[in-house]
């Protein structure tokens, strides 16, 4: 070309270096070509405008998929848009391999992409060959979209920010992996060291507090938002002289420097660097942008996560009492084992309050509580711990277990419906007031579960306790009380129904899970209730107990109180060969009857003789409904077992304070009653009724027999059997 000619074309420059030109618009949905372009797509050799359905339909699919991607991080980088596209012809044939080049920017308002590129046949390796496909779509392309799947897995599945450094630094990049990993946070206007991986402890000392507006690349990512590559060390001196000594003695040879974004926020940087020259490719650079963002996601979800257990162990520690002094003549263990549903805290508690008079030293008198409100989140929490505060404040005031109950049912009630009257709250309790000196244990109950005891000789029986609707659904419900004596070497169980349900139970088969774990346990109480918990979930520590595992399906609180045997003093003394249980059934309450045989069934769960158990219970039951049909009175029910195995008796007494003793009678063949005596003398081994101060007792006593027993007349048994299903 002459000095002084004009310039050609640009179009005719790309021409004769087979260069096509070509536009696209998304906003407008098109695409402009010249006609060397149209030529590289298969089109006749003219400039056309197509739509992107058009061009689609000549690119290969995964390619298609590929420009997108390439084309954000472009923009996101602010760098060039580099990709090879494979060309297809009508029959799904790969004509030829292009290069395409371009400059993308993206308008915020049309939310649209706008490009200006280059597209030139790839001649080396040829398409067809194995060296062009691999080239294309080879082996390093299904690595590496199989690492980021494994990355991602792994990522997502990571739940601290350690277990998250740990993946990062583990990770193999197909074909270039980095030496040297740094996550680098933000504190205020300075930066922070999350984590580091490949250098030594004390290292990152240079580059902790380091000020953002420092010439530093992790300080100018975490500034402008991009991508900071270099790809030599005298890249890196060159752009960043100042810092340079602080990265010379690592003797690495390339960097990358990639913002953590989340929510378009960015929330730090992470630092890529290799002991080897990296190009940094515009498929390298794809795959370090996309660990980048599944490790800023990863990061903030663990963060989220460890902010959530903080917040769950201060509301525990706030929430929870520590169990006071020790008691004289009893020892105490609680736990808390809380859910594994969002926050690890929920409404389960318990306390011990020191009633008026004293405190829990001595033989001054106290209160357990035992309560689970509705739900598991934190306005559960916060209820719970409103409505503890409000029990502790009754409680102290020394009012009776009825009363206590009956305030926190208003209180309860009040808040709820003034807080959010569209989502009401309630809460079950169980409330008892213990006399150390004496075992009296006296207590309510708010539509909870009866409490439990553990005989000296290690059966286990439930304690019925009267009871109301759980507080905070009707306030003007009443809550009777029910008194029991705790006697020595005997345990008292206070439990929410995590402890029961959670595994897949029932009521039924939980309680017997619970029973199994008590009879089959004779250490200390902290033994006892962390090996309760441990049925449930693994290990536990003392109180209040951390998350265990991810099978959590309620919370679980657990209180035992164990009566020192006597004269021990806390220390384990023989257990004497004797069980018992006491039940009152008044005039007003003849369902519990029904109890009486339950409680009196598992208080023989062990005997031997089928025969004689069912003998007892409707011996029991005969007794209880002529107290209640021919008297005025309330009766009381106490059933002992006593003696070595295999040589037992069961005494059974039921006693009243009406004066009139039973008569024996002959009933006819068809009347409703006169049988109770007749019962009596064929199926009991003695039985007596004997005149009190004030009333009388009836009592009954069978033997232990190790061959079944004798058999029972079975007329009688569905004579008495009747008399019992009329009471029922």
């Amino acid at each position: 070309m002459r000095t002084g000619e004009p310039l050609p074309a640009v179009e005719e420059v790309l021409a004769a270096l087979a260069t096509g030109l070509w536009h696209w618009d998304t906003a407008a949905g098109q695409v402009t070509v010249d006609a060397e372009a149209a030529r590289l797509l298969g089109l006749p050799a003219e400039p056309t405008r197509l739509t992107e359905a058009q061009v689609r339909a000549r690119l290969h699919p995964v390619d298609w998929n590929e420009i997108t991607g390439v084309v954000q991080l472009a923009v996101a980088e602010g760098t060039l848009a580099e990709v090879r596209i494979r060309i297809m012809d009508e029959t799904g044939r790969v004509l030829r391999v292009v290069r395409s080049r371009s400059k993308p920017s993206f308008d915020r308002e049309k939310k649209a992409y706008e490009l200006i590129g280059t597209l030139q046949e790839v001649t080396e390796p040829a398409p067809g060959t194995p060296a062009g496909r691999s080239a294309v779509t080879g082996d390093w392309r299904r690595s590496r979209e199989a690492f980021l799947l494994d990355a991602g897995r792994a990522l997502a599945e990571a739940r601290s920010t350690a277990e998250v450094l740990r993946v990062a630094a583990g990770l193999s990049m197909p074909g270039f992996s980095p030496d040297g990993l740094a996550v680098f946070g933000i504190s205020g206007d300075r930066l922070t060291i999350i984590g580091h991986h490949g250098q030594q402890p004390g290292d990152e000392g240079p580059f902790v507090h380091m000020a953002l507006e420092t010439d530093y690349p992790a300080a100018e990512v975490v500034r402008t938002g991009r991508a900071v590559y270099l790809s030599s060390p005298e890249e890196y001196k060159a752009r960043y002289p100042l810092t340079w000594p602080l990265a010379q003695r690592f003797n690495r040879q390339s960097w990358a420097f990639l913002p953590l974004t989340v929510a378009g926020r960015t929330m730090g940087a992470w630092m890529a660097a290799f002991t080897y020259p990296v190009a940094f490719t515009p498929d390298e650079r794809s795959v370090l942008t996309t660990v980048a963002r599944m490790l800023a996601q990863a990061l903030s979800r663990a963060g989220a996560a460890e902010t959530e257990r903080e917040l769950t162990d201060g509301l525990q520690r706030s929430m929870l009492p520590v169990i006071g002094p020790k008691i004289p003549g009893m020892s105490i263990a609680a736990r808390y084992v809380p859910t594994g549903g969002g926050l690890q805290v929920g409404g389960d508690w318990y306390d011990m309050i020191p009633l008026p008079g004293g405190s829990p030293a001595g033989s001054d008198r106290f209160a357990l509580v035992m309560g689970d409100v509705q739900g598991h989140d934190v306005r559960a929490a916060g209820l719970m711990g409103q409505l503890r505060t409000a029990l502790r404040a009754y409680a102290a005031e020394g009012h009776r277990p009825d009363a206590v109950l009956s305030r926190a049912s208003r209180f309860l009630h009040g808040i709820t419906h003034t807080e959010d009257p569209g989502e009401l709250r309630f809460a079950t309790c169980l409330y008892v007031e213990v006399d150390p000196a004496t075992g009296t244990v006296e207590g309510a109950r708010a539509g909870h579960m009866d409490p439990a005891v553990r005989m000296p000789d290690g059966t286990v029986l439930h304690r019925p306790t009267a009871g109301g609707l759980p507080l905070g659904i009707d306030p003007d419900s009443d809550y009777p009380t029910t008194r029991f004596t705790l006697h020595p070497g005997e345990t008292l169980l206070l439990c929410t129904d995590g402890l029961i349900e959670t595994g897949g139970h029932d009521l039924d088969s939980g309680w017997n899970r619970v029973r199994e774990i008590m009879e089959a346990h004779d250490g200390d109480l902290d033994a006892l209730a962390d090996a309760l918990v441990q049925a449930v979930h693994g290990p536990s520590s003392h109180h209040t107990t951390g998350p265990l595992t991810d099978r959590r399906e309620d919370d679980i609180a657990l209180v035992l109180l164990g009566r020192h045997p006597a004269g021990a003093d806390g220390a384990v003394a023989v257990r004497p060969p004797v069980r018992r249980s006491v039940l009152t059934v008044a005039q007003a309450e003849p369902e519990r009857i029904a109890t009486a045989r339950q409680q009196l069934r598992e208080l023989l769960h062990d005997w031997p003789s089928p025969d004689q158990v069912d003998s007892a219970v409707l011996l029991v039951s005969e007794m209880l409904t002529n107290v209640l049909v021919h008297t005025d009175a309330d009766a009381l029910l106490i059933a002992e077992v006593a003696g070595a195995p295999g040589e037992r008796r069961i005494r059974v007494e039921v006693a009243d304070t009406s004066d009139d003793l039973p008569h024996k009678r002959r009933p006819g063949e068809l009347a409703s009653s006169g049988r109770g005596l007749v019962l009596m003398e064929l199926l009991a081994d003695t039985w007596g009724v004997a005149p009190r101060g004030e009333g009388k007792s009836i009592w009954f006593e069978l033997g232990e027999k190790s061959g079944g027993g004798e058999d029972t007349d079975t007329d009688a048994l569905l004579d008495a059997l009747a008399v019992d299903e009329v009471i029922d």
